[in-house]
């Protein structure tokens, strides 16, 4: 039996060894579900040329904006499990699916996880007319004004929304939201006073130098370099609050594992070089660099937690 196994086992294996030993062996999409030109746009591009350079096949970018990321996500889902599209997308993967009542797609069944790449931390800010320079501060003042204070965000759905509802559950605080259609132009409200809160994006955020804002805590559990002496709402007495906006690789189900570690054990060398440190830190990225595993994990959780956020908060879209 073991003579007549043995051939047939190594004709079938065969055919795949060589096709994984030479992934890639032409031109690689990277979909990445937002507009051209912002931070994650700009970290996609240069991950993609460094891949490009390493293994002597064009990594290509193609931006395919819509629909909350929807419309690229859907591209990535429908190709071939092949290596050959890969999806570079922030959290709204995630948040998408918390916020429809019809999820567009099932985030564990269809997408393979590769890499967690980093995440633009988010700050909770206040406008120098709320009297608080701390996060017991605001709160305290939240709970005194329960009909004063509005907080903007980036839009419904957005990270920056179900910060706010986040905090609303956890602190005990009433808060309005005022929807915005970008993290810009909610900062601008937030500079001009038209709303008093606003969980902004430090890359954002620290390009303001006239003191029109004021931040009080960091929105993820561990300080950003960024900022590293800001102290975190979770440190502040909000125990398991964190909010971040992550960006990462993932592929079609049923990617190969043999690809998924050659991409992700490349990415991760090509993250830890200097080059690649230095840049991060300047578009206002913190590393993460997880196994796929973890990243699996992260995403799922995400679901999970913003969706008990999106019911309490009565905020399911269709």
């Amino acid at each position: 039996m073991r003579r007549v196994l043995a051939p047939l086992i190594l004709l079938l294996l065969t055919p795949l060894v060589p096709a994984l030993a030479d992934y890639p062996d032409r031109a690689v999409r990277v979909i990445v579900p937002v507009a051209a030109g912002g931070g994650v746009d700009v970290m996609a591009r240069m991950i993609s040329q460094k891949l490009s350079e390493r293994w002597g096949q064009q990594f290509v970018v193609e931006n395919r904006a819509g629909a909350a990321g929807i419309i690229g996500t859907k591209a990535v889902i429908g190709s071939p499990p092949d290596g050959y599209t890969l999806l570079y997308t922030p959290s709204s993967l995630s948040l998408t699916v918390a916020v429809n009542k019809t999820p567009p797609y099932d985030v564990e069944k269809d997408l393979t996880p590769i890499v967690n790449v980093a995440v633009s931390p988010y700050a909770l800010a206040v406008h120098p007319s709320v009297p608080a320079n701390n996060l017991q501060e605001f709160i305290a003042y939240a709970k005194a004004n329960p009909d004063k204070l509005s907080y903007s965000s980036a839009g419904v759905g957005s990270a920056s929304h179900l910060a706010g509802e986040l905090l609303k559950t956890m602190a005990g605080i009433q808060m309005t939201h005022v929807p915005n259609k970008g993290m810009n132009p909610a900062l601008i409200d937030l500079m001009g006073g038209q709303v008093q809160v606003l969980f902004a994006s430090v890359p954002a955020m620290l390009t303001e130098k006239g003191g029109r804002i004021r931040p009080i805590a960091m929105a993820e559990k561990k300080r950003s370099p960024l900022m590293p002496d800001m102290p975190t709402v979770d440190e502040s007495g909000l125990k398991g609050f964190e909010v971040g906006n992550w960006v990462g690789f993932l592929g079609p189900a049923g990617l190969e594992p043999a690809i998924v570690k050659k991409l992700h054990d490349e990415i991760i060398s090509i993250m830890d070089s200097p080059e690649l440190k230095e840049k991060f830190n300047t578009l206002g990225f913190d590393r993460i660099g997880s196994t796929p595993a973890e990243f699996g994990a992260t995403v799922r959780e995400d679901v999970d937690k913003w969706g008990e956020v999106v019911k309490r908060a009565g905020i399911l879209t269709n």
